[in-house]
């Protein structure tokens, strides 16, 4: 079946609801997220925090364009049920939809490629990512619709077909994290156990443990000048650092074999392995392993189960850290190194096995990722 080409003009009505904001009123205001990601509360403000004092008032079951971010597919269905007070800047287009119209195949149909192309190409503006959406131009365009009983039935299918992709992305999520438990429980195991053949020891006896001290910002450079210079996890690796920064002027030093251990702020916890001697700032400690008394490997799945366990009794934090002392002061089971190394072997091996699974669950997520826009080509082309 072939398509009507309609003009947006002709199943679109641009909605011209500007209010004039009250002092003392309270409004919340909306942004409409890039590549389709809905219209998100902002934040409530009164109507004489507000600089420009007429708005758009939100009309439910509409459909909204930022002007500004057109070309970023920002772009959003406005819910039927909806504050009475949520308004939108002038930054924003506003349409109601024909009844000839399902609102739900609207909203697919604006996923695909014609309706961007129809979007971006009646944008102005000298820069293309920063073009402004032309209101009057959009609305002569013409895009193909079919009847509205078809429209439904496209609208069941593709609804149909992205929970299925919802369900399976679901699954493989769940599966990963159920792995990511066990590893965690498994390692509360063993580090948790008593034996009587393990001996406790602090963590500084077993690693002495070397805190940061950021060098003078005016030695830092990216030329090469110096020490390779560590300040967080903006340098970590999946292993081992990949410097960006290096300093004149080195403070602390960490050997190569040290346990890297981000000590401060959102990223506490975090570990790489030092694979050569590094200025370490503030932000990080580094444990130097007695190999005479423990596997370096060891000792790195200890502090990492450990770390895990004392943020997590910190949970809500704004600024989590972990302080030298406490560290300092961490009871490490020992045991004779033939039992360290099987233990780490059976560890890294179930590391290895999660690390797979986070793997093909990426894998999976691009596949499942490519599946909607397929499906939506289809759909638009009248092949589904």
């Amino acid at each position: 079946m072939t398509w009507a080409k309609i003009p947006f003009k002709k199943v679109l009505t641009y909605l011209d609801e500007r209010i004039e904001l009250q002092d003392m009123a309270e409004y919340l205001t909306i942004t409409v997220k890039r590549g389709h990601g809905g219209l998100e509360e902002r934040e409530k403000l009164f109507g004489h925090q507000i600089k420009t004092k007429k708005q758009f008032r939100l009309i439910p079951g509409s459909f909204i364009i930022s002007r500004v971010q057109c070309w970023h597919q920002a772009y959003a269905m406005v819910p039927v049920n909806l504050p009475s007070n949520m308004i939108a800047s002038t930054n924003y287009d506003q349409f109601a939809i024909s009844s000839d119209v399902n609102p739900r195949f609207f909203w697919w149909l604006s996923h695909s490629p014609t309706f961007t192309e129809s979007v971006r190409s009646s944008a102005s503006g000298v820069v293309i990512e920063k073009m402004v959406f032309n209101r009057e131009a959009w609305l002569e365009k013409t895009i193909p619709i079919p009847p509205l009983p078809e429209q439904r039935r496209i609208v069941g299918k593709i609804e149909g077909l992205a929970a299925k992709i919802g369900e399976a992305r679901s699954l493989r999520g769940e599966t990963y994290q159920e792995a990511r438990t066990l590893m965690g429980a498994t390692k509360n195991s063993v580090f948790g156990q008593s034996h009587h053949r393990w001996i406790n020891k602090s963590l500084e006896e077993v690693a002495p443990i070397n805190m940061g001290q950021s060098p003078p910002g005016h030695s830092y450079n990216t030329h090469g000048e110096g020490i390779p210079l560590l300040n967080g996890p903006t340098e970590f690796g999946d292993c081992n650092p990949i410097p960006i920064q290096w300093t004149s002027a080195s403070t602390k030093l960490c050997n190569k074999g040290d346990i890297l251990l981000c000590v401060r702020g959102a990223t506490t916890g975090r570990m790489n392995w030092a694979d050569r001697e590094y200025c370490i700032g503030r932000g990080l400690a580094a444990l130097t392993v007695d190999t005479n008394i423990c596997d370096p490997r060891f000792v790195y799945h200890f502090v990492e189960n450990q770390t895990h366990e004392m943020l997590s009794l910190s949970a809500g934090s704004t600024f989590p850290n972990l302080p030298g002392a406490k560290l300092k002061s961490l009871q490490i089971p020992v045991p004779t190194q033939e039992e360290q190394r099987r233990i780490v072997a059976y560890l890294e091996d179930l590391q290895a096995q999660v690390d797979a699974l986070k793997k093909l669950q990426a894998q999976t997520a691009v596949e499942l990722d490519a599946l909607l826009p397929a499906i939506l080509d289809r759909a638009f082309k009248g092949e589904l």
